[in-house]
């Protein structure tokens, strides 16, 4: 006897969790056995390629509450991975950027994540990937201020 298909078997918002957790859960023990936590390899990635992002903006691209940032921004800090200084238009916010030895830890990791993302999305090919790319990059826009 076949099950009959249940309320998330074609529940968007299920969908794209269950991809994001299998996908990422893949990855995950290539960070860890880097010496880094998921949240220190998500705000090095994410400041990856840019000049400095305020704790407001890392807290909102790693998915994760202010106070948590700062106090992982502190800790990053301490460990000589990233610097945070008063951002020039309002003292009261602080910008992070990574240092030179943040740089250099999370830089292979970058490479593998983007072989990584190669190899899930092989299965796709590159159109399709590029086109599920935009989408979500539409329903983030869509959805980003909610």
């Amino acid at each position: 006897m076949s099950n009959p298909a249940g309320f998330v078997d074609d529940y968007l918002a299920y969908l794209l969790a269950r991809a994001s957790h299998l996908i990422s859960s893949e990855f995950h023990a290539v960070v860890e056995a880097s010496g880094l936590s998921l949240m220190e390899w998500r705000v090095m990635a994410s400041l990856s390629g840019k000049d400095s992002l305020s704790i407001k903006e890392l807290a909102s691209i790693v998915l994760a509450k202010q106070p948590t940032v700062t106090k992982l921004v502190g800790r990053m800090q301490d460990a000589g991975w990233v610097k945070r200084c008063d951002a020039a238009h309002d003292k009261r916010q602080s910008l992070v950027s990574l240092t030179a030895a943040g740089r250099r830890k999370v830089q292979p990791l970058l490479k593998q994540a983007k072989a990584h993302e190669a190899q899930v999305v092989s299965a796709l090919g590159s159109d399709p990937a590029h086109q599920l790319k935009l989408m979500l990059e539409s329903l983030i826009a869509a959805h980003g201020s909610a």
